[in-house]
């Protein structure tokens, strides 16, 4: 039927600020929602509290509310708005929930406001385990013997009824969080008291494990005529037990057969009409890989994270076909780039999905996979057989490696690989390549990890090809064998003992070149050309040059902890803007989830890694002007010089003036000349320079590696013996990999993000930080404009600024870094030379479009053309707070302590006139659990007592409960402040923990000695139990100072007459 004409408006609810679970693929999923809707005519307002996103912005929908998503604010919104619908299946679970909530509160009845797409009903009936359990025994559909427990003692029953193993999957909640897998009752116990926490609705389904059986996806869609279809099905290469979001995913599935697929296929399409699915779905299947047993696990009613795989891998919309449907289209109405969107798509290719983990970050938090997912992002590669998309995965990962070899397993014999690949890790694919190297016999393998014999067989092929390589060496059939499976230059040139470069050339003058094939949706059954693209080593070249002036964009790669979905913000803007000025925009990037790898973003999109020779032979193909390499992160900026050695021209901010930022002597000269103070410090190569370094400095010391994101490996130490302990352990260091010494100063933090024309320096807006130094500038509250620093300082930051950029040679952005003292001395803490993590809260918060201008900037239009003349505009009259969100929950093992090493996974937004308000709304929306009143446990370090006192006192004077360890608690009672004392974990005693597990507890204050370099082992069992129960945690007095202000601020207090 046609699109609805009743419906003028429509309510796009967003998915909130990036956690583990729900990332960036609902920010390209709501994109392309919002301008479907867009396209056909509606008006659309979007709520979302995410300033990083794309989705964000104004120019994607018609009004944008970064208001916190949640139940209160929601409802404001629809009373003040009144649109005449919501879509509610493409903001994730966070979204769904919303919708729901608002339709079952009967806020969407009194408004006379409908739910499109599927219908309320349906969604409960897939997303309640009961319900759906009913529904599939109807159909004759196999589930897994289940029962829903909604208290720890029904639960217990339930598993001793249907038998150990057990898995545990709480309702309504994302991610897998919650979920496991118990053995017997005592590990149930554990995993039961947090599921049942954890799900909002106090339900817990219980089930019978199916360990080991085959995992497969169908991505499947219906429109209200009930036309379905399937768009892909997809194949878990680890079997059941472990997270799809962390196991590799194949695209489409390599082990079924023909009657294995078409099963599978018939109930999925079964499952969905039954349901009356509209939309895009996801259904999850468990095959017993010895017969055809299946089971069906879950369907998703909505656009899931799967949907962005499967969008990208099949070149089908999901999304924007989803929202059109919504509308009352049908899928012959929907026409796509070349078929109607009721025509199945055919892929002539293998994708290859691999997750990227922080365990290269977090390297206490236990790599161990279940059913919780614990991958921050992920990449997709395409190839025309497994073992070349695989492999072209493995070095997209830029996880340190480049082929399926791991140094870590080197030394490693036979039964110890075996005993380790028992276990699902992030790395258990590259042991596996190893015992294969060792002539492991395959049935072994086979049997420690439940993955079918064909992957395993495809591994084996690689290593044979390591083999070939070298016992042939410059042999041109075996290079050309060797490619054709996947194998990049430089692990060729290793096997033949000579330079990456020298390889390049032997193929170059032998024809083996790759060529780029097409993504069309329908493996060439129609004549089309749909500017999206991947390499093989094959004949025929699909991409088509054109005779336009080029300009390449790298993108960020996967979406890691320091590096998120903020970069993708730049490249998308940088396309829009390159595009306009009349330049054919060329994107090359690997994260299926963002919106910069939708083909429609730019002129043409090359799905490949962000690899030196990969992104070479795009540019041997297409000879464009220069690349862009400033807006895809420390991914982009790290191929700068290798492609500018290459003869490639760097368009923006060039390789010296990179050097100079990045360069510790480099930039120590720099700031010399400049007479810029930044703290005292040293680069050392050596762990005895290193001692020598801080005993000249002064302790504490702030040490770190060169050359890093997200302070990866980043910490204060005290004392000698942390510092030794630190270089001996945490860290590389060696002539090639100096460690950065610095003189830690305790001051405020200040930041800016800067563009410079070569001329002229223009700072948009100045950002003041919550926490004190010493913790990380992304895991901190950050507020524009700046609410303490004087005008002094002000023009001093400015000052720097300026005369930075232009010393430096930037051409484009730049971000820096300050700390304030208490004398009002300003020092540089570091330049990054490229775009930022808080580009795009800054642009929004300004107005001012930081990526486009800075685009300009690089095209050669300067500032003042822009109309760009003072260096400072006026500032906003109101406040804009950027909080962290994390996901702490999701690492199991992880210290949650903040530090000046990057723990947040994504980040919130709240603004306000007044300061407090503005605060309230970001912390809110950042998923901080806000309570007026209840108890609050504080451990403080000695050197903080003092501080924190007064703190503690406004708590109290808020009618809170303080419960203290006896030193806190012995100064509180000599203040007149009454605490429940409780005795330290080092005495032997549980009672902190248990009152944490009280439910009682509303905030959890635990801070650790910086000065004294004195740490207990109980902070760490606080913070991990503060966080198993779900409770509020701050180990900053500085955020707790930034709390107090704002339940001040929102509380209405009782007081006598």
């Amino acid at each position: 039927m046609p699109k609805r004409t009743d419906i003028k408006k429509v309510l796009v609810i967003g998915s909130g600020p990036i956690v583990i679970g729900q990332a960036a693929e609902f920010d390209y999923a709501g994109t392309q929602a919002c301008l479907a809707l867009k396209e056909e005519g509606y008006e659309v307002v979007l709520c979302n509290s995410n300033p990083a996103t794309i989705m964000t912005d104004t120019s994607i929908a018609d009004k944008v509310y970064m208001e916190p998503l949640t139940l209160e604010y929601l409802t404001k919104i629809i009373y003040y708005e009144h649109p005449d619908a919501i879509l509610p299946g493409i903001g994730g679970q966070t979204g769904l929930n919303l919708a729901i909530q608002l339709e079952k509160k009967g806020v969407l009845a009194d408004c006379g406001v409908e739910l499109l797409g599927t219908s309320s009903k349906s969604i409960e009936q897939a997303e309640d385990r009961e319900l759906f359990k009913e529904l599939c025994q109807s159909l004759g559909e196999p589930v897994l013997p289940s029962d829903i427990a909604t208290n720890l003692e029904d639960g217990l029953a339930i598993a001793q009824k249907i038998g150990y193993p057990v898995v545990l999957r709480p309702a309504f909640t994302l991610g897998g969080t919650g979920g496991g897998f118990a053995d017997n009752a005592s590990e149930f116990r554990a995993l039961m008291k947090n599921a049942l926490a954890l799900s909002p609705v106090k339900q817990v389904l219980v089930e019978k494990s199916i360990k080991g059986y085959k995992e497969i996806e169908y991505e499947v869609m219906r429109d209200s005529n009930d036309t379905a279809i399937t768009i892909c099905n997809m194949e878990n290469l680890d079997p059941v037990g472990i997270h799809t979001g962390d196991s590799i995913v194949v695209c489409p599935s390599q082990t079924l057969t023909n009657k294995e697929y078409q099963m599978l296929r018939d109930s999925a399409l079964k499952i969905i009409r039954a349901l009356k699915i509209e939309g895009g779905c996801n259904v999850q299947f468990a095959l017993d890989p010895h017969s055809f047993q299946y089971y069906l696990i879950e369907v998703n009613p909505r656009v899931s994270r799967s949907s962005a795989l499967a969008s990208k891998a099949s070149g089908y919309p999901i999304a924007r076909v989803s929202a059109k449907i919504g509308i009352g289209m049908t899928l012959d109405e929907i026409m796509l780039a070349n078929t109607p969107a009721a025509f199945e798509p055919a892929l002539d290719y293998v994708v290859t999905k691999m997750p990227r983990f922080p365990f290269d970050k977090f390297t206490d938090a236990d790599n161990t996979l279940g059913t919780q997912m614990k991958a921050t992002g992920e990449v997709m590669s395409i190839g025309r057989n497994f073992e070349e998309s695989f492999l072209k995965a493995v070095r997209s990962l830029e996880v340190g490696l480049y082929h399926v070899k791991h140094p870590k397993f080197d030394s490693m014999g036979q039964d110890e690989l075996l005993k380790y690949i028992e276990a699902g890790t992030d790395d258990r694919v590259y042991a596996i390549a190893q015992l294969l190297r060792l002539d492991c016999n395959v049935d072994k393998i086979i049997n420690a990890t439940g993955i079918d014999k064909f992957f395993i067989s495809k591994l084996q092929k690689i290593v044979a090809v390591e083999g070939y390589l070298k016992n042939n060496r410059l042999d041109m059939e075996v290079l050309r064998l060797a490619k054709e499976t996947g194998f990049c230059d430089r692990i060729i040139g290793e096997l033949w003992k000579m330079t990456e470069q020298k390889v390049f050339d032997l193929r170059k003058q032998n024809g083996i070149m790759p060529v780029y094939k097409m993504i069309d949706s329908c493996a060439s059954e129609f004549d089309s050309y749909i500017p999206y693209f991947y390499s093989t080593y094959e004949v025929e070249n699909e991409s088509i040059v054109s005779d336009k002036q080029k300009v390449v964009v790298l993108g960020s790669g996967p979406i890691r902890i320091g590096q998120g979905v903020e970069f993708d913000y730049s490249t998308v803007h940088a396309v829009k803007t390159i595009k306009e000025a009349g330049y054919e925009a060329i994107i090359i990037n690997n994260n299926p989830e963002t919106v910069s790898t939708d083909y429609t973003c730019s002129d043409k999109l090359y799905f490949e890694p962000l690899w030196t020779e990969d992104v070479l032979n795009i540019i041997n193909l297409e000879k464009p002007l220069g690349v862009i390499a400033t807006l895809g992160g420390q991914t982009a900026i790290n191929l700068a010089a290798s492609l500018k050695d290459r003869g490639v021209k760097i368009i923006g901010t060039d390789c010296d003036a990179i050097e100079r930022a990045e360069n510790r002597e480099a930039f120590e000269v720099l700031l010399n000349e400049l007479e810029i103070p930044r703290p005292l410090g040293k680069a050392v190569t050596s762990i005895e320079e290193g001692v020598e370094a801080a005993a000249e400095i002064g302790y504490p010391v702030l040490v770190r590696p060169s050359f890093v994101l997200g302070g990866r490996a980043m910490q204060i130490v005290a004392k000698e013996k942390q510092l030794r302990q630190y270089l001996q352990t945490a860290v590389e260091i060696d002539d090639d990999k100096p460690v950065l010494v610095d003189k830690y100063i305790r001051g405020k933090e200040v930041e800016v993000d800067a563009i410079c024309d070569g001329k002229q320096v223009f700072v948009p807006g100045i950002m003041e930080l919550v926490e004190r130094t010493g913790i990380h500038s992304g895991d901190s509250i950050s507020v524009y404009p700046s609410f303490s620093i004087s005008e002094k300082v002000k023009q001093t930051i400015l000052d720097y600024t300026k005369r930075l950029g232009l010393s430096i040679g930037i051409v484009g952005l730049f971000n820096i870094q300050f700390i304030v003292d208490g004398n009002e001395d300003v020092y540089i803490i570091e330049v990054n030379p490229r775009s930022s993590r808080t580009v795009p809260f800054l642009s929004k918060a300004t107005g001012y479009s930081l990526a486009d201008i800075a685009t300009l900037v690089m095209l050669g239009k300067s500032l003042a053309e822009q109309g760009f003349t003072e260096i400072y505009p006026t500032e906003k009259n109101r406040y804009y707070v950027k909080a962290p969100a994390f996901s702490f929950s999701k690492l199991h093992g992880m210290d949650a302590y903040l530090s000046p090493e990057m723990k947040s996974t994504g980040e919130a937004i709240g603004y306000d006139k007044k300061l407090h308000r503005a605060m309230y709304k970001a912390l809110l929306a950042s998923g901080i659990k806000l309570h007026s009143y209840g108890t609050v446990i504080a451990t403080v370090a000695d050197e903080d007592k003092e501080e924190a006192l007064p703190l503690l006192k406004r708590f109290y004077d808020l009618g809170f409960n303080i419960a203290a360890t006896i030193g806190t608690a012995m100064l509180l009672a000599e203040h007149g402040i009454k605490s429940k004392v409780l005795r330290k974990l080092s005495e032997g005693s549980e009672e902190i923990l248990e009152e944490i597990r009280s439910g009682k507890v509303s905030y959890v204050i635990n801070t650790r000695a910086i000065f004294s370099g004195v740490h207990y082992d109980d902070g760490v069992a606080i913070r991990k139990c503060a966080i198993q129960n779900n409770i509020t945690m701050l180990t900053s007095l500085d955020t707790v100072r930034a709390l107090l202000d704002v339940l001040e601020e929102v509380n209405i207090g009782v007081s006598v007459i």
